[in-house]
């Protein structure tokens, strides 16, 4: 539980903490390789998990590839897993022959149904009533304000900043100091969850405000924050 304070705002990451695939991007990942023929305890590892994380936070990796395929999802894709593959440990030579298979299963077989993260609707519901300001801030490339409106929750946020309409990235620190400059908050009133440790904790510590992890399966035993469960775990105090 956190001690309100100073704390009038609260920020969410949008993608894995108010709103989920089903199945998640992930879960396909794992299934698909399976399928492929590598073992089940390889394919539902947890460092290709963490590598998920790693890669879209930003990473080096991530702005390299984006740099070199430029327009060419496919290609883009198909390196992708293949970065995944060597990720879980796959041999250099299988994942490469396996990449071009595991991106084709992804685009003909996944198609998730959106769903809002359980509880969500009433902890935003909750929090409103308390008097919180509430934002969203995603790395997505374009705005969501038509994704939060079919979730039914576009009425509880003041603001919201898709990272692509700046370009800037979580976990650069600009991107929450420019949603806190929109909003007029310092960082000791903001708190920021998210579900990415090397995207939200990171960015948002290096930004000032205090982070909370979603981490219900202690991916990220390293984070030096508040650790929750679900987004509906997050709770504060009227202590000082």
């Amino acid at each position: 539980m956190i001690s309100r304070k100073e704390i009038n705002t609260i920020y969410f990451d949008l993608d894995g903490t108010l709103r989920h695939n089903r199945p998640s991007f992930l879960e396909a990942l794992a299934d698909y390789t399976m399928q492929l023929g590598l073992p089940v305890e390889i394919a539902s590892s947890q460092q290709g998990h963490r590598w998920l994380h790693n890669y879209w936070a930003q990473s080096p990796q991530l702005v390299a590839d984006r740099k070199l395929f430029g327009e060419d999802e496919t290609a883009f894709w198909v390196n992708h897993s293949r970065r995944y593959l060597e990720a879980i440990d796959c041999p250099p030579d299988q994942a490469q022959k396996l990449a071009p298979q595991l991106t084709e299963c992804m685009r003909e077989k996944y198609s998730p149904v959106d769903t809002l993260a359980d509880q969500a609707m009433e902890l935003l519901s909750n929090l409103q009533q308390e008097g919180f300001r509430l934002g969203v801030i995603s790395n997505r490339s374009k705005p969501f304000d038509e994704q939060l409106e079919t979730q039914g929750i576009h009425s509880y946020f003041e603001y919201s900043l898709a990272a692509g309409t700046i370009d800037v990235w979580k976990p650069d620190p600009l991107i929450f100091q420019h949603a806190m400059g929109q909003m007029n908050v310092r960082p000791e009133q903001a708190v920021y969850v998210g579900d990415n440790y090397f995207a939200d904790v990171i960015g948002a510590q290096n930004a000032g405000i205090l982070p909370v992890l979603i981490d219900p399966v202690d991916l990220f035993p390293e984070a030096d924050c508040l650790v929750i469960d679900t987004v509906g775990d997050l709770a504060f105090s009227s202590g000082g």
